[in-house]
């Protein structure tokens, strides 16, 4: 996998609001996928803060990508369950967006994401996830 080959991921299998988000492959590793989702206007709340629903739609889209990482190639899936906890406001900069597979298996994948700072490194979002290998 390259960065190139998960860039291109993006406009192949996510609907264009997705698309949209600006999301861009900065890292990945072996068990895990770094987005970049872009500070806007677009994606604040009151105060500036990025909106909840915009970093969870990035995590998301972070661990479908973890997933084709891992596999080598897309295989379809759907989100079963996302518990999330929101542990700070972000506004101001740039958010990361690590997704890590915890485990995949034959019908089910687990993982977990982290969502920090990109100028802080701080945590503001944790989730965990299922999914369905379909």
């Amino acid at each position: 996998m390259t960065l190139d080959q998960l860039q291109a991921a993006l406009p192949a299998y996510f609907a264009p609001w997705v698309q949209a988000l600006g999301l861009t492959a900065q890292a990945f590793d072996a068990d895990s996928v770094t987005l970049r989702l872009p500070a806007s206007e677009q994606l604040a709340r009151t105060g500036g803060m990025l909106c909840g629903q915009a970093m969870l739609a990035a995590a998301d889209t972070a661990m479908v990508l973890a997933l084709v990482n891992h596999f080598g190639a897309f295989r379809p899936c759907t989100t079963v369950q996302m518990n999330s906890s929101f542990l700070r406001p972000l506004a101001g900069q740039d958010a990361l967006v690590q997704a890590r597979v915890l485990r995949a298996g034959k019908a089910l994948a687990f993982g977990e994401i982290d969502i920090r700072g990109a100028q802080d490194g701080k945590s503001a979002c944790r989730a965990s996830t299922t999914y369905a290998l379909l």
